[in-house]
């Protein structure tokens, strides 16, 4: 059995039926059905008949008994060696559709966050809804509802949501079979024994759930109990124990369970929210885009090798920018320690307001940027600059450019800086000046990875706010800085940067422009420059940290390479 069915049900089978309640319902217009290519929409009725259905006598089959009522003309076929099931009886027509359970489509609902497209549509919503069986079908986001009623307020909310891009979301209702997870939820008995079995994986003092390949746990496997976490009655049935039992669950455990979608996994999110470390390593998920349902978690530690979506990256770079992407918060994948986020968890609203008289946000906006600043220089001084990539939108670009003097067009301090100089006085051929503008935040990096080795003097740092709106800030930075090698590393330069920052849908901020200008520094510049940094550490200048920032300082003198003394700075 499949465990979504996207086939309509029969319009043969819906002509055939008169309602006693066609007319009223008829008004009702709920979708069954819709055309991708155009966008036209076959409308239907939503409801079924609920008198007895004539049934032409036949004598073919010996088991059924035939009687005839004249007085009111009706045929009922009795079977003397089979009774009816209740499920039968109470949900399934003959069609093979519910008369109860209905089949929620948003044709392009694979690009929304799930927690966001179901609270827009529940506060668009004229009554309270409990969606069944969430998942995506190629562009499609799907879910199921029980009875008429919300079936017919949902019908409502087509193209009354409208997304970031100010499109409306169209929404389509049909009916249809009792869903997957609903016609096979298991049994009380079985309910019981996995919770019996999920309790002896538990360990209570790590707050962690061991489910490591769990179908072929003996103690369900001896009771028939078939745990194959791919189908949504088994994974539903997992998290409401997790949910009820488990509720301060940190670490689970999903190793080798063959998962190749985290449809059912998305529920997590709801139940079982303080999770922060988790393993799916070993199964056979093919896309990072299965991460997407998850999201919401906020992780730190995530292992996923020996999954085919391993192998779609170029480079471990490639991989850890990606994963990241879903995870900002990540602190260690496959077991591998990663570098600090660059990103800065904070409320949009509470930064992107206009500025009034009596608004205090500017000091919190103060904040946030210059702890960005920091982080970001830190990284691009002493770190990889490839961990850069996460402070870069995917589509981000950059360009450099030095300023020009007819009389000295290529000064030998600026020699590194001037190949990539894209300066418009300079520059008089359109086609290498489109290959100097680097687009895409790999290319960024890449661009960034390959400029001199730096240390920028911050307390020289000049920043000022020069746009800001709901959607977009826009800061400069202007300060002094010294290459650290080769034959320039005595010579003081100044810049001037310019960052265009958009808010990141984990609430931290992604560049989208970065134009950086480098130039020599001047006498009065250079003469203030480095003036606080004092030549040689002591033991005097090393300050009183506390266990947990010694333990910072530790891991980032390991990722860095520089010695103890100088990570304290």
């Amino acid at each position: 059995m499949q465990e979504y069915n996207d086939d309509s049900s029969s319009s043969e089978g819906k002509k055939n039926d008169q309602s006693p309640f066609q007319g009223n319902f008829g008004e009702m217009n709920i979708h069954s059905g819709y055309e991708e290519e155009d966008g036209n929409t076959a409308m239907r009725d939503a409801h079924e008949d609920l008198q007895v259905r004539h049934t032409p006598p036949t004598t073919q089959d010996n088991n059924r008994r035939v009687r005839w009522h004249d007085e009111d003309h009706i045929h009922i076929t009795v079977w003397k060696n089979r009774k009816p099931r209740k499920r039968e009886i109470e949900e399934n027509r003959p069609d093979g559709t519910s008369r109860s359970w209905f089949k929620i489509t948003v044709p392009c609902g694979r690009k929304y966050n799930k927690t966001w497209l179901l609270d827009s549509i529940q506060s668009h919503c004229s009554v309270p809804f409990t969606p069944v069986d969430f998942h995506y079908v190629r562009t499609q986001a799907q879910f199921f509802v029980q009875d008429v009623s919300t079936a017919s307020a949902l019908k409502n909310v087509n193209y009354k949501i409208r997304d970031d891009e100010n499109q409306k979301i169209r929404i389509f209702v049909s009916h249809s079979t009792v869903p997957y997870s609903v016609q096979n939820k298991l049994k009380p008995e079985q309910m019981e024994q996995l919770k019996l079995t999920m309790n002896k994986r538990y360990d209570v003092f790590q707050q962690a759930l061991d489910l490591q390949s769990f179908r072929f746990e003996p103690d369900l496997v001896d009771h028939d109990i078939d745990m194959i976490l791919n189908r949504r009655n088994c994974m539903d049935a997992t998290l409401k124990i997790i949910e009820e039992n488990f509720p301060e669950l940190l670490s689970l455990n999903l190793r080798s369970n063959k998962l190749y979608q985290l449809d059912g996994l998305s529920d997590i999110i709801q139940k079982a929210r303080k999770v922060k470390i988790l393993n799916l390593s070993d199964n056979e998920l093919k896309s990072a885009w299965e991460l997407n349902k998850i999201r919401e978690l906020k992780l730190e530690e995530l292992w996923l090798e020996g999954n085919p979506l391993c192998n779609n990256f170029s480079n471990q770079s490639t991989y850890v920018s990606a994963i990241r992407n879903c995870f900002p918060k990540l602190l260690c994948l496959d077991g591998q320690q990663l570098f600090p986020s660059l990103t800065v968890e904070i409320k949009v609203a509470d930064i992107m307001t206009p500025s009034k008289e009596s608004y205090r946000g500017s000091e919190t906006l103060k904040n946030l940027v210059l702890q960005f600043l920091q982080q970001y220089y830190w990284i691009y001084d002493y770190g990889d600059r490839r961990g850069l990539l996460v402070a870069y939108h995917n589509e981000a670009c950059f360009s450099l450019t030095i300023p020009f003097n007819a009389e000295d067009p290529a000064p030998i301090s600026l020699g590194k800086y001037s190949k990539g100089s894209r300066n418009l006085k300079k520059r008089k051929d359109p086609v290498l000046r489109v290959q100097l503008l680097k687009h895409t935040k790999r290319d960024v990096v890449d661009f960034l990875s390959v400029l001199p080795k730096t240390q920028h003097d911050l307390s020289s740092f000049v920043v000022d706010m020069c746009v800001q709106t709901e959607k977009m800030l826009c800061f400069s930075v202007n300060g002094v800085f010294k290459e650290v090698e080769g034959v320039c590393q005595a010579h003081v330069h100044a810049f001037t940067r310019i960052f265009i920052a958009t808010p990141a849908s984990n609430s931290g901020l992604y560049i989208v422009n970065d134009q950086l200008c480098v130039r020599d520094a001047s006498p009065i510049e250079t003469q203030g420059a480095f003036f606080t940094l004092v030549a040689t550490p002591s033991s005097r200048s090393v300050p009183t940290l506390s266990q947990e920032q010694q333990e910072m300082v530790q891991v980032f003198s390991t990722q860095s390479g520089m010695k103890f003394e100088w990570s304290l700075k």
